[in-house]
């Protein structure tokens, strides 16, 4: 069990990567990887959290890939930002599929397909008990989704981020590459800045420092990974001040 499993986390950011959706492919959607995640994020809410989710779109396009590939690297990132409304679009439709109510708002407005995001609608929606995709990123190149879900979890004044990725928690190196790296159960934001950790980048770190957010990094590989690390189960690093 963590070290911060009696923190009562009663809304968070959960941020997904776009790559967690695809499963074991090599792009798009794994419809049983994208049931398995959705009914998790189902449970979490029906136990009580209040649900953001940020997501991002690397399963279909990275805007950093696209600009290295010769694409002007706004234009990369404004594609880039399309695709996690795809994804946050298909989430909203597998978490309503469990039985719970989601929105999906983006930061780019779609009125045709999604509503705006907006601090007022999401927090409307949240009070309501209905889980919050938040797509589109910031709405602006540069950024990365990382970044935008330590910006949604500031404006709308939650307990913690949730990083899900695929590994226990935050290494000494990639512990898929170096059998020798170690897992850190905590850091602070300066130290995982100080220590050039990967697993969200320096921008992400510095404005969760800067406004005292939590970030438990977990895998999200096993199904129930969301409500355990909730509960204080799993295994996890704690990012905070």
């Amino acid at each position: 069990m963590t070290d911060h499993a009696s923190k009562p986390y009663k809304r968070v950011v959960v941020k997904l990567s776009g790559e967690a959706l695809q499963g074991d492919s090599s792009h798009g959607l794994d419809a049983a990887t994208l049931e398995r995640i959705a009914k998790d994020l189902a449970i979490a809410s029906e136990n009580g959290h209040e649900v953001a989710v940020v997501v991002g779109g690397g399963n279909f396009f990275r805007g950093i890939k696209g600009a290295d590939t010769g694409i002007e690297r706004a234009r990369a990132d404004s594609i880039g930002m399309l695709a996690t409304v795809m994804n946050g679009l298909a989430l909203e439709q597998a978490i309503e599929m469990q039985g719970r109510p989601a929105r999906c708002l983006s930061a780019i407005p779609m009125p045709a397909l999604c509503e705006s995001f907006s601090r007022r609608a999401a927090l409307h929606h949240l009070n309501k008990g209905r889980v919050v995709i938040a797509a589109g990123g910031t709405g602006n190149p540069f950024f990365t989704t990382d970044t935008g879900a330590v910006l949604r979890a500031a404006e709308l004044s939650a307990d913690a981020v949730l990083k899900a990725t695929q590994v226990d928690g935050v290494y000494t190196a990639d512990p898929k590459r170096d059998p020798n790296a170690r897992r850190y159960e905590r850091l602070t934001h300066d130290e995982a800045i100080a220590r050039s950790l990967a697993v969200m980048d320096t921008a992400a770190f510095a404005l969760a420092r800067e406004n005292k957010i939590p970030i438990i990094v977990f895998s999200i590989a096993e199904p129930g990974a969301i409500a355990s690390v909730l509960s204080g189960g799993g295994r996890s690093t704690l990012v905070a001040p």
